[in-house]
């Protein structure tokens, strides 16, 4: 897409940039609201497929204007001063139909994983354990399958753009959309459809309503004084109610019972008075905050592939002959190491580390993050080294010195997104498993209106104190595409210490689930926990 911008639309190359960050900043802060309608009253299933139809029709526009003539600037020579660039009524266009796409990703994006992982119900003679080795086999299973369409991409699909045209480039992938979509609708009868539960946010508010009213009340010691009710949470808790955790005591307010908090049938009024399960589901959202907002800083300085490219094309590209490797296609290397961690995380790692900790998944969240991290930052250090080297060496260099940074960064999305995805899953309510999801785009989001600031804030910064211009120059010979690097490698090194140190004060969730002695009317309840036996139990 920079390719596109800047060749065919005739866009510098800092405009480019920050376009692309914020479209995918855009596409991943939509998925908050599809998850919100998916959760209160749409389904998963509604909303993946209203989604995937704006989507194909957003991809069907940018197809359009690739074909058409009147929708792109006249052809000049790259980068040429004389280049006109694109109106703006072809650029509105233009960036309105990645919008569609961006308002379609709302719909696919939160939901997709959660209803995936929702059809992977175990038997039940199979224990729970079993259901989350599936759950978290699935996690693998569905970025294993990105990294496979990403690897068609870059290699038949950017062929294809460079080759020939960027109008049979976008319609391949707009015509695997619709074949998508068909394929995912003809399977209704067979999925398995979860009630939505009503909106989570709704029910937030009402614990905050309620405690602040409270907010004079002392909260008892005794926990089991704290109001419950299974008849009213029974939609929302079909796998089990969340156990009261001793974090965030202000809340707790809200499931103090007083004068005023029933109606006359006796049923609890929501405004004045929640359960100690809801009053979770809130604990739930401040408690992971710390651990997400990590997702930001991986994105914003980890995630962004424009200026590798850009260093490509002024490295030797040549293979044989006259053959030029496109410089997208070295985004291949990044998805080969992905797709290589991922299958052997899976078939070797896992497997053997059960044996060894007992985790169900082989290797806690926390620990493949923070993993993943580790490797984020020696891929920015071999950016900035393998740059440094490029401006120094007499000829071109070959551009596959830019290989070890893409590999890098391959494995480390093996670890570190898939843990973080993984991570949130498990720790979410059942009934917010699409906006668990959803934040977990939301921190994607993020992280791409935070690259968008940190270019524009160095390009602005570097431009004033440095004569021959910012880092960041059209011309990446006349800037310091190194030092930018090394910045974003010290934001790594940050970002690892900051992960460390509010994982390890984490506190997982617990479940009460009935056991089969409350069934025949004993009473008896159970507690399993998400991650931890013990309530007070931190990450490590």
């Amino acid at each position: 897409m920079v390719q596109y911008l800047r060749n065919e639309l005739h866009l510098p190359l800092v405009q480019a940039t920050n376009i692309l960050n914020n479209f995918a900043g855009t596409s991943s802060l939509t998925p908050i609201v599809g998850a919100l309608i998916a959760d209160s009253f749409a389904g998963q299933f509604w909303t993946i497929t209203v989604g995937s139809i704006l989507y194909q029709l957003g991809m069907l526009g940018v197809t359009i204007s690739a074909i058409l003539p009147e929708l792109r600037p006249p052809p000049c020579p790259n980068q040429s001063p004389s280049c006109q660039k694109a109106s703006t009524w072809q650029q509105t266009i233009f960036y309105a139909s990645l919008f569609l796409t961006a308002v379609g990703s709302g719909g696919i994006r939160p939901c997709v994983v959660a209803f995936g992982a929702e059809q992977l119900v175990p038997e039940p003679r199979t224990s729970p354990e079993s259901g989350k080795k599936q759950k978290w086999n699935f996690f693998n299973l569905y970025f294993l399958c990105i990294g496979v369409s990403v690897m068609l991409a870059l290699t038949v699909v950017v062929y294809i753009q460079d080759n020939l045209g960027w109008g049979l480039g976008f319609g391949i992938p707009t015509a695997a959309m619709f074949v998508s979509v068909v394929v995912f609708v003809s399977g209704y009868p067979l999925y398995i459809k979860q009630r939505p539960g009503g909106s989570p946010l709704t029910r937030m508010a009402q614990v905050v309503v309620a405690a602040v009213r409270k907010r004079r009340l002392r909260v008892p010691t005794d926990a089991s004084l704290l109001y419950q009710d299974k008849e009213i949470d029974a939609g929302i808790t079909t796998a089990g109610r969340l156990s009261h955790t001793k974090q965030f005591k202000f809340l707790d307010r809200a499931a103090i019972t007083g004068d005023g908090d029933m109606s006359e049938t006796g049923r609890p009024l929501p405004w004045r008075l929640s359960t100690v399960h809801r009053v979770e589901e809130l604990k739930f959202i401040f408690r992971i905050i710390p651990i997400w907002s990590v997702g930001i800083i991986i994105v914003a300085a980890g995630n962004n592939f424009t200026f590798p490219i850009v260093q490509a094309k002024a490295m030797n590209r040549r293979i044989a002959g006259h053959f030029n490797i496109p410089p997208a296609t070295l985004l291949i290397f990044s998805a080969i190491t992905m797709l290589l961690t991922l299958s052997i995380y899976d078939r070797v790692l896992i497997p053997l580390a059960r044996r060894l900790t007992g985790h169900p998944g082989g290797i806690s969240p926390f620990r493949r993050m923070g993993f993943g991290l580790a490797i984020y930052i020696l891929s920015n250090v071999a950016a900035a080294v393998v740059e440094s080297q490029r401006r120094r060496a007499a000829v071109k260099l070959d551009v596959f010195w830019l290989v070890p940074q893409y590999a890098l960064h391959g494995v480390a999305e093996g670890f570190a997104a898939v843990g973080l995805m993984e991570f949130l899953y498990d720790q979410a309510p059942e009934s917010m498993k699409s906006l668990s999801a959803a934040l977990y785009w939301l921190s994607i989001s993020l992280g791409h209106y935070g690259g968008t600031l940190l270019v524009t804030t160095v390009n602005g910064f570097t431009k004033k104190w440095r004569k021959s211009g910012s880092w960041l120059e059209n011309d990446i010979d006349k800037g310091r595409l190194d030092y930018f690097y090394w910045l974003l490698a010290g934001l790594q090194v940050f970002n690892l210490g900051y992960f460390l140190f509010c994982a390890r004060f984490y506190v997982f969730k617990r479940l009460e689930i009935a056991g089969d002695l409350e069934e025949k009317g004993g009473g008896e309840v159970g507690v399993v926990a998400g991650a931890t036996p013990d309530e007070g139990e931190v990450g490590t």
